[in-house]
C-alpha cells in the first residue's frame, strides 16, 4: 500500500494544480467575461442564464462525497492488487517450489477485478453527474430562449441581439460545464492526495529531542533498566528486562522463537523506544543522544542480509559512503570476502541484483561483515549471523567474526553453540522475560560485570502469574536440560529422563558429574540454561516458588541444623 501511495497517489498533487486548479481558474475568468457581455445586451436574460448556478452547485455538493469515497475505494483496491505482485515477486522461489503459480495468478486476477469493478462504479457515477450537469444547462438554455423570444415579440430585444445572446449563453455554459467536470475529476485527485499526505503524516516511531546531545564514539557500556515494550497495548513483548554489560563484553542472548531477542536489539539501536524503563549507553539514556550519532555507534549483521541493487563496492560502502576504494578493499579482506569478489567477472563493480539474488547466502553474509568492518562501530550486534550457511562457510565467517569482535562490545543472538562460544556473559529470554543470566569468572575479574534479575532477587524469580500447587502426584521429567556456570564451564548437557509417581531413582556419577546440580535444578535453586524440567507435566517455572519447594524433602550429605 505504501508503494502504491508513493508511485500513484503522490503524483495526484501535481494533477490537482495542472488538471484541476488552472483549468478551473481559466474557466472562471471566461464565465465572468461571458456574463458581462450578455448583461450589456440584456441583463434580464443574463440573470435567467445564471439561474442554473444554484442547481449546479447542489449537484456538485451532492455528488462530491460519493465520488471522493468511490475514488478512495478504487485506489485502495488497486493498491491491494499491486501488493500481491510485490509479495509474489519477493517470494518467487517459494511460489515456484510449491507449484502455486496458478493460485497466485488467480489471486492477482481476483484482486485486479475488484479494482476494475470499483473503477467502473466510479466511471458510472461520474457519467451520471455529467448527464445531470448537461440536463441543468439545457434547461437553462431553453429558459433563456423562451424569455428571449417573448422579449422579441414585445419589441424589447431584436432578433439579432437574441441570437447574439444565445451564442454568449452557450459560451457561458461551457465554462460552467468545465468547472463541474473538473470538480468531479478533482475528487479522485483529492482522494489520492489524502492517501499520500496520510503517509507523510505518519508519526515516526522515535523522535529526537530538541536538546539531544552529540556522541562521537561511545565506550560501549550498555544497561537495560526494567525495560518493557509492547507493539500494541494487548501485545506485550518484553517484561521488565534488566542487565548491564561493561565495555568490551561479549554478551550472548539465547531464547526460543518469539522470546523477544530481536525486539531487544531494535530497542538498543533505537528503532523503537521502550514502553517502560530506560536503556543506557555509557550511562546516558539513548533518548538523550542525537539519533544519527547514536546509530553510528552500532554495527549490525542480521540473519537475513539486505543488499541493494547496486555494485558490491557500493553495498560495502553503504556503512560509510565517503570510504575510499582502499578502505573498501581492506574491509572485504578482513571479512574473508575479497577472494570470492575478485573471482567475479566485474570484481567489486559486479551488480548484486535485487536483494543480492546473484550472490549465495554465504557471500551476502560476508559482504554484510565487510560493512561492519568498514563502519568500525564500538558496539557490534550479530543476529544469527551463521544460521543460513553451510559448515564450511560458517567456519570462514566465524574466523572473520573473531577479528571483528576485538576491542568491541559484542551482542550475539544465536542458537548455535559455535557462534556463542567465547561469550563472557549469557542472557536467556523466555516469553519476553529474563529467565537466566550467567557469566564467567574471568569476565567478573577483568571485563566488568553483568547484572540482571539475579542481582536483585534470588537465583530464580517467580513469574507474576505463577500457578499454585497443593500436592503434586510426583511425575518428574527432564527434557534436554543443560546447565552451565559460564560459557566454558559445562555442568549438565542435554539431560533427559522421566520418572512416574512412586518411582525410586538412583543417580550415580563421579565427583563433579553434576549430581547435586541435578537436585538444585529440580528444587529450583537454579534454572536450566536450556531445556525444561516438569513436575506433573508442568514446567517448574510456572509454579509458585514456595508451593513448589514444599513438594520436596531433601536430606543432604551435610545436614544443616539451626541453633
Amino acid at each position: 500500500d505504501s508503494l502504491y501511495r508513493v508511485q500513484n497517489d503522490a503524483p495526484a498533487i501535481r494533477h490537482i494544480i495542472i488538471d484541476g486548479l488552472l483549468p478551473t481558474l481559466s474557466s472562471a475568468f471566461k464565465l465572468a467575461g461571458m456574463v458581462y457581455v450578455a448583461a450589456r445586451i440584456d441583463w434580464q436574460l443574463a440573470l435567467v442564464a445564471l439561474t442554473v448556478s444554484p442547481p449546479l452547485l447542489w449537484a456538485a455538493g451532492a455528488y462530491r462525497p460519493r465520488l471522493r469515497r468511490q475514488s478512495r475505494d478504487a485506489r485502495r483496491l488497486e493498491s491491494v492488487a499491486l501488493a500481491v505482485v510485490h509479495e509474489v515477486l519477493g517470494a518467487l522461489r517459494v511460489v515456484k517450489s510449491f507449484g502455486q503459480e496458478d493460485r497466485e495468478r488467480a489471486r492477482f486476477v481476483r484482486r485486479t477485478d475488484d479494482g476494475v469493478r470499483a473503477r467502473l462504479r466510479l466511471a458510472l457515477a461520474e457519467g451520471r453527474f455529467s448527464i445531470l450537469v448537461g440536463v441543468i444547462t439545457a434547461v437553462g438554455t431553453a429558459a433563456v430562449l423562451f424569455i428571449g423570444v417573448s422579449h422579441v415579440h414585445a419589441g424589447v430585444l431584436s432578433l439579432g441581439n437574441l441570437l447574439l445572446v444565445m451564442g454568449y449563453v452557450a459560451k457561458l455554459y461551457d465554462p460552467m460545464k468545465t468547472i463541474s467536470a473538473k470538480s468531479a475529476t478533482l475528487q479522485g485527485h483529492l482522494a489520492s492526495a489524502e492517501r499520500a499526505f496520510a503517509l507523510l503524516d505518519e508519526q515516526p516511531d522515535v523522535v529526537e529531542r530538541p536538546d539531544a546531545r552529540p556522541v562521537t564514539r561511545a565506550r560501549g557500556a550498555v544497561a537495560f533498566r526494567q525495560v518493557s515494550f509492547s507493539y500494541a497495548e494487548d501485545r506485550p513483548v518484553l517484561h521488565h528486562i534488566s542487565f548491564e554489560i561493561a565495555p568490551g563484553t561479549r554478551l550472548g542472548i539465547a531464547g526460543t522463537t518469539g522470546a523477544g531477542k530481536s525486539t531487544l536489539i531494535s530497542l538498543l539501536t533505537r528503532l523503537y523506544d521502550p514502553t517502560e524503563g530506560q536503556i543506557l549507553l555509557d550511562g546516558v539514556d539513548l533518548r538523550d543522544y542525537r539519533l544519527d550519532d547514536l546509530r553510528r555507534q552500532f554495527a549490525v549483521v542480521l540473519q537475513d542480509t539486505v543488499l541493494f541493487s547496486t555494485s558490491i563496492a557500493e553495498n560495502i560502502a553503504y556503512a560509510r559512503p565517503g570510504a575510499s576504494q582502499q578502505e573498501i578493499l581492506a574491509a572485504a579482506e578482513a571479512a574473508n570476502a575479497h577472494e570470492f569478489i575478485v573471482r567475479l567477472p566485474q570484481g567489486y563493480d559486479t551488480e548484486v541484483g535485487e536483494r543480492g539474488v546473484k550472490l549465495s547466502g554465504g557471500q551476502r553474509q560476508r559482504i554484510a561483515l565487510a560493512r561492519a568492518f568498514l563502519k568500525n562501530s564500538p558496539v557490534l550486534i550479530l543476529d544469527e549471523p551463521t544460521s543460513s550457511v553451510d559448515l564450511e562457510t560458517e567456519a570462514v565467517i566465524v574466523e572473520a567474526l573473531e577479528l571483528l569482535k576485538r576491542g568491541r562490545t559484542v551482542i550475539i543472538i544465536s542458537h548455535r553453540p559455535s557462534t556463542l562460544a567465547g561469550c563472557s556473559a549469557m542472557l536467556s529470554l523466555e516469553h519476553g522475560r529474563v529467565v537466566s543470566t550467567t557469566f564467567s569468572q574471568s569476565h567478573l575479574a577483568s571485563a566488568g560485570r553483568i547484572s540482571g534479575p539475579l542481582d536483585e532477587h534470588p537465583e530464580v524469580a517467580e513469574r507474576p502469574h505463577a500457578r499454585p500447587l497443593d500436592r503434586a502426584m510426583g511425575t518428574v521429567e527432564f527434557r534436554r536440560v543443560s546447565f552451565t556456570e559460564g560459557p566454558d564451564d559445562g555442568v549438565l548437557h542435554d539431560a533427559s529422563f522421566e520418572i512416574r509417581p512412586g518411582t525410586r531413582l538412583g543417580i550415580l556419577g563421579a565427583s563433579g558429574g553434576g549430581k547435586r546440580t541435578l537436585i538444585r535444578l529440580l528444587t529450583r535453586c537454579d534454572d536450566p540454561t536450556q531445556g525444561e524440567i516438569r513436575l506433573d507435566g508442568v514446567d517448574l517455572r510456572h509454579y509458585k516458588l514456595e508451593d513448589l519447594r514444599r513438594q520436596f524433602a531433601v536430606v543432604p550429605e551435610d545436614p544443616v541444623l539451626s541453633s
